[in-house]
């Protein structure tokens, strides 16, 4: 165990759902056999994270079973904390939709603290050239685009759409579909958005709060006019899922990663079956596709557009995020 680890700790906590959170002191947690403490420095900000929460800091403390981590290692822990690693979904790298997966901030306390728990095999092993602050946001919103991408099949040279390209999710998804060679088309609404999509390497811009016709305008954007090869959803609102379907072109996929409330996912049947296109939810990355999309992050092809503010100005954040007021994504300090 390493010395100099405190006995409590700031942490913000959910103490009723659909509350305000409650900036409090609470105890500091000592890691079981095969856990690690990590001093969490930095923590992104998503629209999913009234629970999930994802932060990048130093493990300063190890259980009795961990061999391949140092004291001093820079560590991240993710949405998906610990799994079973014995069940079928574990043995075929979809740890994820294990059954007994640890959920952090929501079966397990997540990032909104100084100092966290997370399972060893788990944790996202953060290069040490790598900036903390600058990779919180890669730690969820990174890995889940970059997840969705490769879940989408598209490959260098053809074309995606990405809705909701200006947010939190969305401005990572330009990242890495920008670093990955493809073709991007930003949908969203307005000018803040489109410029800012366009520094992060989207090619064309469709403005949704202004299109006389959406499906047109996206399908118009291709060089063929037939629509992208694969459309992203990160959208936090219901309507975009019932028209992707419409626009992206024969034999292209659909990927559903956003998670509007209440939202259904609508699709013509006869235009469905005869363009045999493919619609389907994407989750949160492996271990394997957190390590490539750090990997990414590390080679400086993602700069993600992130604002800081301290631990303490979480609720604020939480606000400017209900009135749609943030383009990119927050990133708290846990020191502040």
């Amino acid at each position: 165990m390493a010395q100099n680890i405190p006995t409590e700790q700031w942490a913000q906590v959910v103490e009723q759902t659909g509350k305000p959170v409650v900036y409090k002191k609470i105890p500091v947690q000592k890691p079981g056999p095969d856990e690690v403490l990590i001093n969490i420095k930095y923590s992104g900000v998503c629209h999913t994270d009234l629970h999930a929460v994802n932060g990048a800091g130093v493990v300063v403390a190890l259980g009795s079973l961990v061999e391949d981590i140092q004291i001093g290692d820079y560590a991240g822990v993710k949405w998906i904390n610990g799994s079973c690693l014995a069940c079928g979904f574990c043995q075929q790298s979809d740890e994820p939709l294990c059954a007994k997966a640890l959920l952090s901030g929501y079966t397990v306390d997540g990032t909104f603290q100084q100092y966290c728990i997370a399972k060893a095999a788990h944790i996202a092993r953060i290069p040490k050239d790598c900036d903390l602050e600058a990779i919180a946001p890669v730690l969820c919103a990174g890995i889940t685009v970059y997840k969705g991408l490769k879940e989408s099949g598209v490959r260098p040279g053809q074309s995606v759409a990405i809705v909701g390209a200006g947010g939190g999710l969305g401005s990572l998804a330009c990242q890495y579909a920008k670093a990955m060679g493809l073709d991007i088309i930003a949908i969203d609404a307005g000018d803040e958005k489109k410029k800012m999509t366009a520094e992060l390497g989207a090619q064309h811009f469709v403005d949704f709060s202004t299109s006389k016709n959406l499906v047109s305008d996206v399908k118009a954007a291709t060089p063929d006019g037939l629509g992208p090869h694969a459309v992203i959803l990160v959208a936090v609102n219901e309507k975009p899922f019932q028209q992707a379907a419409e626009y992206v072109r024969p034999r292209g996929t659909v990927i559903m990663i956003g998670l509007p409330a209440g939202a259904y996912l609508r699709a013509p049947v006869f235009e469905s079956v005869i363009k045999m296109i493919t619609i389907k939810g994407s989750y949160v990355g492996n271990r394997r596709d957190t390590a490539e999309a750090i990997e990414f992050f590390r080679r400086g092809l993602i700069k993600a557009p992130y604002k800081t503010c301290g631990l303490s100005e979480l609720q604020m954040v939480y606000d400017k995020m209900h009135e749609g007021a943030i383009a990119g994504r927050y990133v708290v300090d846990t020191s502040k």
